[in-house]
């Protein structure tokens, strides 16, 4: 049997643009994707703590350094500048690997500069 397990998460993350008339997708530091272990492409699922929405999208590389993190076309509906927003991505694993595995959670700071990382998250924690 197969599951889904998170695979990483950009923690508390705040958007600072959004871009209606792109095609579609997350533009997201390139640093924060390496560190996040999330590829060009890959799918992930984006959740709004200021309003409440979840959706999915694809990602796509920014400046690496530069703490873009740019919802593009419909995505841009759903956040706005300076919503903070928690980026997730998962990974299918036969039981085996799933016991073994370590997610990757990177927590950002007011800056989107990486404040900590971890490798699991405990109930009732704020990091």
């Amino acid at each position: 049997m197969l599951i889904n397990l998170m695979k990483s998460k950009i923690h508390r993350a705040r958007v600072t643009d959004a871009n209606l008339n792109y095609v579609g997708s997350i533009t997201i530091d390139e640093e924060l994707m390496e560190k996040a272990d999330i590829l060009r492409n890959e799918k992930v699922q984006v959740v709004n703590n200021n309003n409440g929405n979840r959706f999915e999208t694809y990602v796509i590389p920014g400046e690496k350094g530069s703490g873009t993190i740019c919802l593009n076309g419909a995505a841009a509906r759903l956040a706005h500048p300076g919503d903070i927003i928690i980026i997730l991505s998962y990974g299918i694993f036969d039981k085996k690997e799933a016991a073994a595995f370590k997610p990757k959670i990177v927590f950002l700071d007011e800056k989107n500069k990486i404040s900590m990382i971890k490798t699991e998250e405990e109930h009732g924690s704020m990091e």
